[in-house]
């Protein structure tokens, strides 16, 4: 099997599975591959470190920073290495003389004090403004929830005091204990013609609903870049700094690293499976609780 149909096919794979995002990143890592290759494909035997190196080389020429570029590889990787488990190469090791790893990027978490004057900020008359906020906070207040994850939650998500729902990135199913602050959000916009989503990202069940969501999206991080700059906060806001800064400030609180990554819902933390073997739902619950009634 080639080396394009390899990669197509297991993004289709990912995506029926509903691992969305792992799709998307091996189709677009595929697209730049092609582009490389000017559309030419190969087989994976002709997958050598010269070539890789090569591609390296191309991806910089683009103007691409190093994070950027080393992210392409690195899923240009994985389907190599499925390809290579699959029995359809040799592991010639292609890839040991390219990065492969992430630089530090700029800071994206806030103090929890910042995060107290936005939660409190009075945005009375600005309904477009008091969505973003809200939206921001629900993310906050769930652990750091992406944006696609809250768009994505439905009305039965939530049931025994209890949020469960499957993160589209990894596939995993996270467990959320259900608070007030998290139910006034909710409560805050809820409608007579309700679709069966949790929050109002998605307004209609047509077949848009990812068209949907990324709209609301921008507009949500266009009017938080706008809160941002008249609170003065120190980096950009957006959706995305509600995770680092739950996570940060439960570092700060020194919630264990291992809490924190089950909270997160990371699936490759294998240092802190050293040191428990699993972590309960009430402990990263209470640790959530902790943070929330901090604000």
């Amino acid at each position: 099997m080639q080396v394009f149909e390899f990669m197509l096919r297991h993004s289709m794979m990912w995506r029926k599975t509903g691992r969305t995002r792992s799709a998307e990143t091996c189709l677009t890592a595929l697209n730049s591959f092609k582009r490389f290759r000017k559309h030419a494909d190969l087989g994976y035997d002709e997958v050598t470190s010269d070539l890789v190196q090569r591609y390296e080389s191309y991806l910089k020429e683009q103007g691409l920073c190093r994070n950027t570029s080393s992210f392409y590889i690195r899923q240009f990787r994985t389907c190599y290495n499925l390809a290579e488990e699959q029995g359809l190469t040799a592991d010639r090791h292609p890839f040991r003389h390219v990065y492969t790893g992430v630089d530090k990027t700029a800071k994206r978490a806030l103090r929890q004090e910042d995060i107290s004057r936005i939660y409190r900020m009075d945005l009375s008359g600005l309904p477009q403004a008091a969505f973003a906020r809200d939206i921001f906070m629900f993310s906050f207040f769930t652990r750091g929830m992406s944006f696609v994850d809250m768009a994505y939650l439905k009305r039965s998500d939530v049931s025994d005091s209890t949020l469960t729902y499957c993160r589209r990135k990894t596939g995993q199913t996270l467990s959320i204990g259900w608070e007030q602050q998290m139910q006034a959000i909710v409560d805050r916009y809820a409608t007579e013609k309700a679709t069966s989503y949790l929050l109002p990202l998605i307004t209609r069940e047509d077949g848009t609903e990812r068209t949907q969501y990324e709209s609301k999206m921008q507009q949500v991080n266009r009017h938080l870049k706008k809160i941002g700059q008249q609170l003065g906060l120190p980096i950009p806001l957006t959706t995305y700094c509600a995770r680092h800064s739950w996570a940060t400030i439960a570092r700060d609180k020194n919630v264990p690293l291992a809490v924190i990554s089950e909270a997160l819902g990371h699936d490759n933390e294998q240092t802190t499976r050293i040191y428990l073997d699993s972590i309960r739902t009430s402990v990263v619950d209470d640790a959530n609780r902790m943070i929330i009634e901090g604000l």
